[in-house]
């Protein structure tokens, strides 16, 4: 697709690279010769995916402790970004949790919590990121969102509003700044295979249902760093579940019926 040496010494901002899609995001940047920034709140883990990031580019990497929450760490680390690395060529906001309960059910600390890690995070870090890119008059913001954007399932109604609102902010955020030569990109993938679920499905009720239909976090990761740096406006992973979003949209009725039966978690 496109150059293939075209991240060749350009800084990547990955939150939440310490595991699981981050961190195999970070591994496919670096094996393009990314200047990987890896950011996430367990530094020790980082400091390993750091290292195995200049391993693949041959050049520069760097580990950051943060908290997506917390706003004067998030400018802080940004200026640090920009004195050691540079520049901000590509943010991607993949920092994010879920907790799979029903609504009526799920604690209000829970919802603000998650609206804070998922929603006003990213848009705190997508602000600040952009005010540099337009100074350089170029970059990209990859918002990693959900199929749950587009089709939101039993015991996911507060997951599934983070994401909504993720893809709704991408989607205006986008015709903002096109005139400025940064593009926005949002990925909506089904269920990835990580750790994720250990917190957002502890019983598994949720994978079960899924089978084949669970990603590989490798090849999803693989699929986003190709897309770094080009316009490409979305990423929706596996087809299957792109399909029976767009049916939904045409079937309303009808999709709220097969949902409900097909995610009727006990």
């Amino acid at each position: 697709m496109g150059n293939p040496h075209r991240l060749k010494g350009k800084v990547v901002l990955i939150t939440g690279a310490s595991g699981g899609l981050g961190e195999q995001i970070a591994y496919a940047a670096a094996k393009r010769g990314a200047v990987v920034a890896a950011a996430a709140r367990r530094l020790e883990r980082l400091q390993a995916v750091q290292e195995r990031c200049r391993e693949l580019s041959g050049g520069p990497s760097y580990a950051y402790a943060l908290d997506v929450t917390d706003g004067e760490q998030v400018g802080r680390v940004l200026q640090r970004i920009l004195d050691e690395a540079g520049a901000i060529d590509v943010l991607v906001n993949n920092a994010g949790f879920g907790l799979f309960t029903e609504a009526v059910d799920t604690p209000e600390s829970v919802t603000e919590e998650m609206f804070k890690v998922n929603v006003l995070s990213l848009i705190r870090l997508s602000q600040e990121a952009a005010r540099e890119m337009k100074k350089a008059g170029r970059g990209h913001i990859i918002n990693i969102a959900s199929q749950a954007s587009k089709l939101a399932t039993p015991k996911s109604a507060v997951y599934a509003a983070t994401k909504f609102a993720v893809r709704g902010y991408s989607n205006s955020f986008r015709l903002e700044l096109r005139k400025h030569g940064i593009a926005v990109t949002t990925v909506n993938p089904g269920p990835i295979k990580t750790d994720f679920f250990d917190k957002a499905d502890p019983k598994g009720s949720y994978l079960s249902r899924l089978g084949r239909w669970v990603l590989d976090p490798v090849a999803v990761a693989e699929r986003i760093a190709e897309s770094m740096l080009t316009n490409r406006r979305e990423i929706n992973l596996p087809w299957a579940m792109e399909l029976g979003a767009r049916f939904y949209v045409l079937f309303p009725r009808l999709g709220d019926v097969l949902i409900s039966s097909m995610f009727d978690l006990k």
